[in-house]
């Protein structure tokens, strides 16, 4: 199992460059067409050099984010959890 940790958390307008391309895909997965003020979380995934990026506003729990990553073959670690709740809506 692969262990997520948090790259950063931008509004869609300012993701870095590198991470375009993974974040279009996530939008194309989950059929949206992001909007500037989106906020995005981006997580490196150690051991690898993708990345497994969250659009904030899409959950409502940091145990949906588990549950998706678990999928993933991948588990959050504990810093990273406590700064996505406060993220969450």
């Amino acid at each position: 199992m692969f262990i997520a940790t948090l790259g950063g958390i931008f509004r869609f307008k300012d993701v870095p460059v590198q991470y375009g391309p993974y974040v279009q895909f996530k939008a194309g997965i989950e059929k949206r067409e992001p909007k500037e003020d989106d906020e995005i979380a981006i997580l490196d995934i150690t051991g690898t050099e993708s990345h497994h990026v969250l659009f904030l506003d899409y959950y409502e729990n940091i145990d949906q984010i588990k549950e998706e990553l678990k999928e993933a073959d991948a588990k959050v670690n504990h810093t990273t959890i406590k700064i996505l709740e406060g993220h969450l809506s």
